[in-house]
């Protein structure tokens, strides 16, 4: 069974007659029968759903709604009404949520068909997608190796060609970084640009709602559906989205100066992808764009001060899970309090439990202002590092990850392992701006080394724009 087509393909079809909602969703189910054993990408599945929704759907409008017909999956973080939404946790078994997430709805509205929830390291913690209550989810390319975590579903389901698009979380590279080891485009939009209402919270100054898809043009049309200002949601911005039609107008005649971080290609970067992004610059410079090596000091502390903050935001978020109000709730306590302690204990996965005593800990009293404050002052100096570069270039060119995807299980016993897997990719989320990675040639071990580009906030213009010509000139 083939694999499916973009967003473009699927609705020139659709115009055509050769294609109709009904059957596309068949051949989604067919593939996914196929392939979902050895890739357990899928915690939930509304097949039957899907289908009666593509069959009341007609024929196909003129003009057709941005996403009519297409059929998507969302990371199980994301709070679909009536359906079960687990984080991939124990402690979640059984939760149907009372409404939709803002941006799960907003493409439903755009006629999308979601046909289930994806898998996802519990509670979006961890970097390659092993933590999952329901097992381990596969890489497509190579099912002996890690697909990436923690959206690692969502990034198997596009790229073994299940789905066309689907929904992840990126808090500290949770998109970019499967996307990069599975091949496919990811996106972590600017903070405040898609909405995070109905996001089961990790680490809600850091959190954002992104897509994977096999395009960038498609990864654009996803963006442009799901984001812009919520009123449920006090963190999105009121600043008007960019123009599609400006973007794919343009992005073939615009020249950006390009910047070069010297950090992100030092000492632990493997030299095949950094080899890999840096012809992809040099690809870029041939065509008329220019390049400046640019630093970015503070990078060395990107990932103690992301632990400690990741570690307090997860550890106030994750409070409420309790066993009282919904979810998992252990049998047999003799008192409230030991009641609490072993649903916690019996809920909650090794990682969560590292992390939440970890969060306890630096928000404790006598050790808040050492550990907590003095990470958000580092944190100020991280995003105050990419003002200043931004003022010399337009854009930032690096790895996604340093290393390749490892082999199951070869990371489990070492959290610092997994921690460090996070270096290139959590700066752009402690400085809350908007990043993306496309695919590059398949390196000697047949993974796709990731590059990745970084915008100024809430410049996704130029960054899709940029995007649109290296994916043309990698040629995908």
């Amino acid at each position: 069974m083939s694999s499916l087509n973009t967003i473009e393909e699927i609705h020139e079809l659709y115009k055509q007659g050769e294609l109709t909602p009904p059957d596309l969703v068949s051949r989604v189910a067919a593939i996914i029968e196929e392939k979902e054993t050895a890739l357990n990408a899928f915690i939930s599945l509304f097949l039957e759903e899907a289908e009666s929704e593509a069959f009341a759907m007609g024929k196909p409008p003129d003009p057709l709604p941005p996403l009519w017909g297409i059929p998507f999956a969302a990371k199980d973080n994301i709070c679909y009404e009536n359906h079960e939404t687990t984080c991939a946790s124990r402690m979640l078994l059984g939760y149907r949520p009372p409404y939709t997430a803002t941006a799960l709805m907003r493409l439903l509205d755009a006629g999308a068909i979601i046909v289930g929830k994806t898998n996802m390291d519990e509670f979006a913690m961890g970097s390659t997608g092993e933590y999952s209550y329901f097992g381990p989810t596969s890489n497509p390319i190579n099912p002996d190796h890690v697909p990436g975590g923690t959206s690692s579903g969502s990034a198997a389901a596009v790229a073994s060609g299940m789905i066309p698009f689907a929904m992840g979380s990126d808090t500290g590279g949770s998109i970019r970084q499967p996307a990069a080891w599975c091949g496919v485009v990811g996106l972590k939009p600017s903070y405040g640009r898609v909405s995070r209402y109905g996001l089961v919270a990790f680490a809600s100054s850091l959190d954002q709602i992104g897509v994977f898809s096999r395009s960038v043009r498609d990864n654009l049309r996803v963006f442009l559906v799901m984001g812009g200002y919520d009123p449920m949601d006090s963190t999105t911005s009121a600043e008007p989205l960019p123009s599609g039609r400006k973007i794919l107008q343009d992005y073939a005649r615009q020249n950006f100066r390009v910047g070069i971080p010297r950090e992100f290609f030092g000492q632990g970067t493997d030299p095949e992808i950094a080899s890999a992004a840096e012809e992809a610059a040099r690809l870029l410079e041939k065509d008329g764009f220019s390049l400046r090596e640019v630093s970015l000091p503070h990078t060395r502390y990107v990932i103690p001060c992301y632990q400690i903050i990741v570690a307090a935001e997860c550890s106030s978020n994750l409070a409420r899970f309790d066993g009282l109000r919904y979810g998992f709730r252990a049998e047999g306590a003799g008192s409230l309090e030991e009641m609490y302690v072993a649903t916690r204990t019996e809920g909650f996965g090794p990682e969560v439990k590292r992390r939440i005593a970890a969060g306890a800990f630096v928000l404790s009293a006598g050790y808040q202002e050492h550990y907590f404050g003095r990470a958000q002052k580092v944190r100020r100096l991280i995003r105050n590092d990419y003002d200043q570069v931004f003022r010399e270039v337009d854009l930032l060119l690096s790895p996604t990850v340093s290393v390749p995807p490892p082999k199951k299980g070869e990371k489990l016993a070492d959290p610092l392992a997994v921690y460090l897997m996070d270096t290139l990719t959590a700066a752009a989320n402690l400085a809350g701006i908007p990043s993306i990675t496309i695919p590059g040639p398949p390196d000697s071990r047949g993974f796709p080394p990731g590059i990745n580009l970084t915008a100024r906030p809430m410049d996704e213009e130029t960054m899709f724009m940029a995007a649109l010509r290296l994916e043309g000139l990698l040629g995908h």
